[in-house]
C-alpha cells in the first residue's frame, strides 16, 4: 500500500512543480545565518493553534485563558476574542473568517474579522482543523480516535479511524491530507477524494525523533511550505520532512518547553512562528508557507 500512496504522492509532487528529492531539501535550504528564534509574546497558561490571515497577521489560542490574540505583522500582539471556551486549533478558511476549535461548548466556530462568532457544528470533538479552499473542514478528535470531515452541508463524518490523531495538515495543492499520531513515531498522510473521503492512508513521515528513554514524540501541530516541507512540533524541536516522507532535520526549540504548533506568517509568509508553552517565537527563514485559501482553484 506504501508503493500505491508514493505514486500518488509523487504524481502530486510532479503535477505541482515541488521539489522530489529529499537530498535537495536539507535544513540550509530553510534556515538562515545570523536569524534565531526571536521572542514575540509571553505570559500566557498554554498557547496554541497559530493561524495565519491573507496579510500575514498571526493569531493564536491561549487555551486555558480562553483567549484569541492577533499578532500584527509589525509584532503587535492584541487580544482578538475572549471567553472563547478553551478554543485550541484555528485555521483561516477561503472566505476570510477564521475557523476554531471551541472545546469547551463542543463546536466548531468561525469567526469574522471584526470578532463576531458563528456557529459552523454543534455536538463535535475536536483538537486542530484544517479548512481547504473548497471551504471543507477537515478536524481531529483524539478521544474518539477519528478524523471528521465537515461538507458543504455542515454535516459530520468519520474518514480516518483507529489512532488518536492530533495535528492536521493539508499539502499546497490539498491533494494529501496529513495526521499526526499522539502514541506512535510517524505521521498519517491520506490522499483527499472529491467528496472528502480520505484513501490509502499510510504511515508516510517517519521516523519521528524521540528524547531517550520516551516512547511517544509528543508529536502535535503541522504546517508545511510551498516548496512542500513539512514541519511537526515535537518534544525535541520542530522535525522538518522532505516531499518523500524523509526526516531533512530539526531545528532547536526556543526554549526547553515542548513546542505545541508551528505556521509560516509575517510579511510575504517567510516567517516561522511557533507556540511553545506560555510564549510565542519566530524566526525569518529563507522559504515562505502556501495558505491554502490563497491557492488558485483549478476549475
Amino acid at each position: 500500500m506504501r508503493y500505491l500512496l508514493l505514486g500518488a504522492l509523487m504524481w502530486l509532487i510532479n503535477c505541482t512543480g515541488m521539489r522530489l528529492l529529499g537530498q535537495d531539501m536539507p535544513l540550509s535550504g530553510v534556515l538562515l545565518d545570523g536569524h534565531g528564534w526571536e521572542l514575540v509574546a509571553s505570559g500566557y497558561r498554554f498557547v496554541e493553534g497559530p493561524a495565519v490571515d491573507r496579510d500575514g497577521n498571526v493569531y493564536f489560542s491561549d487555551i486555558p485563558n480562553s483567549r484569541i490574540y492577533k499578532i500584527e505583522r509589525s509584532g503587535e500582539v492584541t487580544l482578538f476574542a475572549d471567553k472563547t471556551a478553551e478554543t485550541n486549533g484555528l485555521m483561516f478558511g477561503p472566505d476570510g473568517r477564521l475557523y476554531g476549535c471551541r472545546n469547551g461548548d463542543r463546536q466548531i466556530v468561525a469567526y469574522q474579522p471584526d470578532g463576531r462568532r458563528e456557529t459552523v457544528l454543534d455536538g463535535i470533538d475536536s483538537n486542530d482543523l484544517v479548512v481547504m479552499s473548497t471551504g471543507g473542514i477537515y478536524c481531529t478528535d483524539p478521544a474518539n480516535k477519528c478524523v471528521w470531515y465537515i461538507g458543504p452541508g455542515r454535516q459530520k463524518r468519520a474518514v480516518a479511524e483507529g489512532f488518536r490523531p492530533n495535528g492536521i495538515a493539508l499539502w499546497p495543492a490539498e491533494g494529501t491530507l496529513v495526521v499526526t499520531d499522539s502514541d506512535a513515531p510517524h505521521l498519517w498522510a491520506f490522499r483527499v477524494e472529491s467528496d472528502g473521503s480520505l484513501k490509502f492512508g499510510e504511515r508516510y513521515y517517519h521516523p519521528l525523533q524521540m528524547p531517550p528513554q520516551v516512547r511517544r514524540p509528543g508529536s502535535d501541530g503541522m504546517t508545511v511550505d510551498r516548496e512542500g516541507r513539512l514541519y511537526v512540533a515535537t518534544s525535541v524541536g520542530l522535525q522538518m520532512f522532505d516531499t518523500t516522507g524523509r526526516l531533512g532535520g530539526v531545528i532547536d526549540k526556543p526554549q526547553a518547553r515542548a513546542l505545541s504548533n508551528a505556521v509560516f506568517g509575517g510579511p510575504n509568509f517567510g516567517w516561522l512562528y511557533v507556540t511553545c508553552y506560555d510564549r510565542v517565537f519566530r524566526r525569518k527563514t529563507a522559504t515562505r508557507g502556501a495558505p491554502y485559501f490563497l491557492r488558485t482553484r483549478i476549475p
